[in-house]
């Protein structure tokens, strides 16, 4: 029972920042309908500029129970950094995905070196996060606190993210122009805009994700991963579908964390047989549109 537990809680910790990524995917690709290979390197940038924010706070003397908003601060300021690059997407959107392909992988190869330069090759961490909040025991599990937060920010971001496309005028004109682009723009949307908020706000839930990951470590491969992983969890929920980002995410984070406890060996292969799966059974994932 223990052992569940454990394996629960961590495969959840896991999914609860691979969704945050995994959500600022299939927003890009929902509404402008890019395929974004740079999303593990949004990732990343969050986490070594959440290392760089918890360095600043801690010479200013900010107690260490506010390293964690201090993150979460860090992670959506340099999300606004997907502002400039969307200006540099706006010449492919109308073009084959071949090149949407090609220019955020390129993206991805000019944020390691960035990467490299800045902050060196070496991985690095966050011990004194972690040991800041503690520890809680949920059946007989000790588990860290910080990643019960991480948890629960995810979520609140989850709630937060379908309240605004549900509920606010700006919400449901991002679901129009994402429905019909042509007919939005012909209604008076300015789609340019909508575009701009809507990869800046993909952005950001990535750069999140990765500051809130910073006590486990940043480190170079980091991006590489985390693209890895994201596809699987829009393989698996489909393509478009917020609410199989979330499922997807679930499924990813509790395979691996069953894996790493079961059979190390087998943590990716145990993702790929799931990938496997669902596209021979269901193609266009558990909650995508099968499309003609």
């Amino acid at each position: 029972m223990t052992e569940f537990v454990d394996v629960v809680l961590g495969g959840t910790f896991h999914a609860a920042v691979l969704f945050l990524v995994a959500a600022g995917l299939q927003l890009v690709f929902g509404v402008q309908k890019i395929v974004n290979l740079a999303c593990g390197s949004f990732y990343a940038l969050g986490a070594y500029f959440g290392i760089t924010a918890v360095g600043v706070a801690i010479k200013l003397g900010m107690p260490p129970l506010l390293f964690f908003p201090v993150l979460i601060i860090a992670g959506l300021a340099i999300g606004l950094v997907g502002l400039p690059i969307e200006r540099v997407l706006r010449t492919i959107y109308r073009r084959d995905e071949s090149y949407q392909l090609l220019i955020t992988f390129g993206f991805l190869l000019m944020f390691q070196d960035a990467f490299r330069y800045l902050w060196g090759a070496t991985p690095r961490t966050m011990d004194n996060v972690y040991l800041a909040y503690g520890t809680a025991h949920i059946l007989g599990v000790r588990v860290p606190t910080y990643n019960l937060l991480v948890i629960a920010a995810s979520l609140a971001i989850a709630v937060g993210l379908g309240l605004f496309l549900e509920r606010t005028k700006t919400g449901r004109i991002v679901r129009a122009t994402a429905e019909n682009r042509d007919m939005a723009e012909g209604l008076g949307v300015n789609a340019s805009k909508i575009f701009a908020l809507v990869f800046t706000v993909g952005c950001m839930l990535g750069t999140v994700g990765g500051a809130l990951v910073v006590p486990s470590a940043a480190s170079l491969d980091m991006a590489v991963e985390l693209v890895v992983e994201s596809f699987a969890v829009v393989v698996i929920g489909g393509l478009g579908s917020m609410r199989g980002a979330l499922v997807g995410a679930l499924i990813v984070g509790l395979m691996r964390a069953a894996a790493i406890s079961l059979m190390p060996e087998m943590e990716m292969l145990s993702v790929y047989l799931v990938v496997v799966v669902v596209l021979i059974l269901r193609p266009a994932g558990l909650f995508g549109k099968a499309t003609a």
